[in-house]
């Protein structure tokens, strides 16, 4: 197994850095000292929600659109995915897999503004597995201290000693998405797979992409040559073995880069969680594992449908990768003194830090 990657010079500048510093969140507003946002806690006085006519600004009784051409609303979409294409062809950091721990690492690394992320997911609909909680029930289990993170989410839970429960797993899969697509740095690519990496010198330096319904019909059709993004880290989230699991650690097994998969062992959550977050690393030169494709790798136990470690691997992820672009992070204390407390883990009781 190839060796923790050294740090690498990035061509952000001082001047960036500096600005970030100074900023206490996404949109500037300075701040003095850090902030913990008491939890959100259900409560049984439910307020009853009454819609006023006030509240529409128009009439329903008869309603028209403002008139359009249809291909202006081909060249909208074309046009703004394509620079974004352009964009992104180049950029800091491109993450696999949307699912909890892709989507926590987006949202972590993308507080610093000067950090361009890119989100590849093969699926139509972003979010893995968080959609729901196991068996296809409803609630999603999160164990402390990684409620933590919810608080900093602004995410209602019903609270227990050890755990709390949120009503239903879309509440945190919708509520990140939405903070985390709002900002001006993160580009979701869905419907887009991840064909292969990008390796020179025995670095991972990008993915290859196709659309996803291309990369599933190759052996249908006459060939189809796939695009690329080059990327200073690779963030691979892949989840656990299946059609689309695991594919990252997969092909740097088959190109030689580490020596075996062995596969996530049996359901221990205990000793899984715990696991997941303190293995989450830089697995290769330029390329970071986090979540369930940890699991994968180490032959750690799975964990089962409670889903704190995906959050705070994801976060993990998230410092390892501002470590390797020379940025402050959590991990070798350089947000100390930085008024910047959004760099502090969310789920870091004390401001102490995960383990690197």
């Amino acid at each position: 197994m190839a060796a923790m990657a050294t740090t690498f010079t990035t061509s952000i500048s001082t001047k960036a850095k500096t600005s970030f510093l100074e900023q206490s969140s996404f949109h500037g507003v300075q701040i003095s000292s850090p902030i913990r946002l008491q939890p959100l806690k259900s409560t049984q006085n439910k307020m009853s929600i009454t819609i006023s006519a006030a509240s529409t600004p128009y009439d329903l009784n008869s309603f028209t659109f403002q008139p359009i051409k249809e291909s202006i609303v081909s060249r909208e979409m074309t046009r703004r995915y394509m620079t974004d294409m352009i964009t992104y062809a180049d950029t800091d950091v491109v993450i696999v897999g949307a699912g909890s721990a892709g989507l926590s690492c987006a949202y972590e690394l993308s507080k610093n503004p000067d950090v361009q992320v890119a989100i590849i997911e093969q699926s139509v609909s972003p979010g893995g597995g968080a959609w729901l909680g196991g068996q296809l029930f409803s609630a999603m289990i999160v164990r402390k201290p990684a409620h933590l993170f919810l608080d900093e989410l602004e995410i209602e839970y019903d609270e227990t000693e050890h755990y709390v429960v949120i009503k239903h797993a879309a509440l945190f899969t919708s509520t990140i998405m939405s903070k985390l697509l709002a900002r001006p740095n993160v580009k979701l690519f869905n419907a887009v797979a991840a064909e292969d990496l990008i390796i020179k010198g025995g670095r991972v330096g990008g993915v290859v992409t196709n659309w996803a319904l291309v990369a599933m019909n190759h052996d249908t059709q006459s060939c189809m040559d796939p695009n690329v993004m080059e990327a200073k880290v690779v963030v691979s989230s892949c989840g656990h073995d299946g059609p689309m699991g695991a594919t990252g650690v997969k092909r740097l097994r088959s190109v030689g880069m580490i020596e075996s998969v062995p596969g996530m062992k049996a359901l221990d959550m205990n000793t899984a969680e715990d696991a997941i977050v303190r293995l989450t690393r830089e697995i290769v030169p330029g390329m970071i594992v986090t979540g369930m494709e940890v699991a994968e790798i180490d032959g750690s136990p799975r964990m089962g449908p409670t889903f704190g470690a995906m959050m705070i691997s994801g976060q993990k992820a998230a410092h390892l990768a501002l470590k390797a672009l020379g940025l402050p992070n959590a991990l070798d204390g350089s947000y100390v003194g930085s008024s910047q407390p959004e760099l502090i883990l969310a789920a870091a009781d004390g401001g102490e830090t995960v383990d690197a």
